[in-house]
């Protein structure tokens, strides 16, 4: 997809050092200091229009978020998504947001090892023909990039309308042995799930009724462990409510005969 932006596109890009990042080298392994703390950070590859990342950035003011295209022209609408969601609730800039604008192959030049909480992969390009599939985001040299940049709470939050792309990602996954939950074939097939932040795509699928796809992706040690005592605690409980209603369904004891006198 080949966007073309209006006239001075680059000076406008330019002039919002506090918010946009067009060269992201600098701030490897430093995107704390342009933050200002060391709140956990979460990554969207791949942002387009940036109505998701600035979403998140709001309501979730207790992290920071980095949004990632390769496009001036989705730059500059993500950043004006961004103030005017940030201006509604009376700030003046987005306080934990950066939009940057570079190629994700090179994912490895923006970040440093253990330095992204999570990564947000939504409704990426599926690069349908296989001679292509080395160019899907979850194919394992990116995947594998993935893994080396989050630290040991890192997951991945992966949602697509695509099945074959999904079917991929699955495989590759469970190839590079990761840990997956919450995989769901329809995510909003009871509703529309009002706990997560929907894409500009994920509106539309979702009123063409088409099914949305997700699985999150479990990667540092500290998310692993925390993965398993939740499955061993939700086992537990299963457990217990399957013992209880055992117990309130067995037929009741017979009554003792009496003797006659």
């Amino acid at each position: 997809m080949r966007l073309r932006g209006r006239k001075g596109i680059r000076e406008e890009l330019e002039a919002q050092p506090e918010l946009v990042v067009l060269d992201a080298a600098p701030h490897k392994g430093r995107w704390r200091e342009f933050f200002g703390n060391d709140r956990p950070i979460v990554v969207e590859l791949g942002m387009g229009k940036g109505r998701f990342i600035s979403e998140m950035s709001v309501r979730n003011p207790e992290l920071n978020f980095i949004g990632v295209d390769m496009y001036d022209e989705l730059i500059r609408r993500a950043g004006e998504k961004a103030r005017a969601a940030w201006e509604a609730r009376g700030a003046d800039d987005p306080p934990n947001l950066a939009l940057l604008r570079a190629n994700i192959e090179r994912i490895d030049e923006m970040f440093a090892p253990g330095e992204i909480e999570r990564i947000h992969l939504n409704f990426s390009d599926p690069w349908p023909k296989t001679k292509h599939a080395r160019r899907r985001l979850t194919h394992p040299r990116f995947v594998s990039k993935y893994v080396e940049i989050l630290n040991e709470r890192g997951e991945i939050h992966f949602k697509t309308d695509s099945l074959p792309l999904f079917e991929f990602s699955l495989n590759s996954f469970a190839d590079m042995e990761l840990h997956m939950r919450h995989i769901s074939l329809d995510l909003h097939r009871g509703g529309v799930r009002e706990d997560l932040v929907l894409t500009e795509y994920e509106s539309k699928f979702i009123e063409r009724g088409n099914p949305i796809y997700r699985v999150e992706v479990v990667i540092g040690a500290e998310a692993i462990a925390a993965h398993r005592a939740a499955k061993r605690l939700n086992d537990q409980e299963n457990g217990q409510k399957a013992e209880t209603s055992e117990e309130a369904s067995a037929p009741s004891a017979a009554p003792a005969a009496t003797s006659e006198g």
